[in-house]
């Protein structure tokens, strides 16, 4: 299946990252391929390593990148374990992070992250998760109500945690929570008929909470922003494009301790957002915000 997905502020980024002719880059978020593609048609004499924990996503635009006859390595693999690949400290130019669930694990991945389809209530990342592995239906079912709605509310910024975390509990008591639609009857139920009508859909912020919790991303985040630092070479680059005021402040607060150390220095103080065009054009880029940093020489 072809990608559907829409890489944003892909100008604005790839600009930012002030690449030579011939860069070693680390695309840490797959995802769509629009980052390491647009790399590959502007420097032919780049090379990038490219980090998915979803091993389908390389298999939907290979194509693509061997019509541009690119030097691209893809490893199946979380930016958490970044200080695990095989490159010597400082040794890369460029690193991205582009923290945005891509349109094809929303739309076409079959586990759960949309609530506009009944599918199975895993919301995991990996395309074959093990046994082992955290889902979303683990955590609806076993939980213990207050530790959903911390969940929720700790992630989703969710105002009404409590009370869907008490309608999930009271539920689950009947049969089990299996699907989406199962989870969407329920926060339907737990929250006013004015919040069910607003802008946001009323179950967005319990669908992201849940999602960034089975994929501990944030701490994930923190855990890939450090190995990424590491690899840069003096001078290098750091583009981070963030979706969610949580991942955003994660991303201000590791760039502001490295200037303060005088290792590093920001090349945009404030966030960089999409114009108005990009918005139009593609509505999930409004929530968007690139920040760039530079290994000091």
């Amino acid at each position: 299946m072809k990608s559907i997905h829409r890489t944003v502020l892909l100008k604005e980024t790839i600009e930012g990252l002030n690449l030579n002719a011939k860069p070693i880059v680390i695309d840490c978020t797959f995802g769509g391929g629009g980052h390491s593609l647009e790399i590959c048609k502007k420097y032919p004499g780049a090379k990038i390593v490219a980090l998915d924990q979803d091993q389908s996503v390389f298999g939907r635009v290979k194509l693509d990148f061997e019509r541009e006859n690119c030097n691209l390595a893809f490893v199946n693999a979380n930016f958490r374990d970044l200080s695990r690949l095989n490159f010597p400290s400082g040794s890369v130019d460029a690193i991205i992070f582009d923290l945005g669930l891509s349109s094809d694990q929303l739309e076409n991945s079959g586990r759960g992250f949309s609530f506009s389809r009944n599918e199975p209530l895993l919301m995991t990342l990996k395309e074959n998760p093990s046994p082992e592995d955290l889902t979303a239906q683990e955590m609806v079912n076993t939980w213990e109500e207050k530790n959903l709605a911390d969940v929720v509310y700790g992630y989703g910024q969710e105002r009404f945690a409590r009370r869907i975390a008490r309608a999930i509990a009271v539920a689950r008591q009947e049969k089990e929570i299996r699907t989406t639609i199962d989870l969407v009857k329920i926060i339907e139920s737990a929250v006013p008929a004015a919040y069910r009508r607003g802008h946001i859909h009323f179950a967005t912020r319990t669908f992201q909470a849940l999602r960034i919790a089975v994929n501990d991303e944030l701490n994930a985040l923190s855990a890939g922003l450090a190995g990424g630092f590491e690899k840069l070479k003096p001078g290098g680059r750091m583009a981070v494009v963030s979706f969610h005021s949580l991942e955003d402040r994660i991303v201000k607060n590791f760039y502001k301790k490295k200037k303060e150390e005088k290792k590093a220095i920001l090349i945009n103080k404030k966030p960089i957002t999409p114009s108005e065009k990009e918005v139009m054009e593609n509505p999930r880029a409004r929530s968007a915000k690139l920040r760039i940093l530079e290994k000091k020489q």
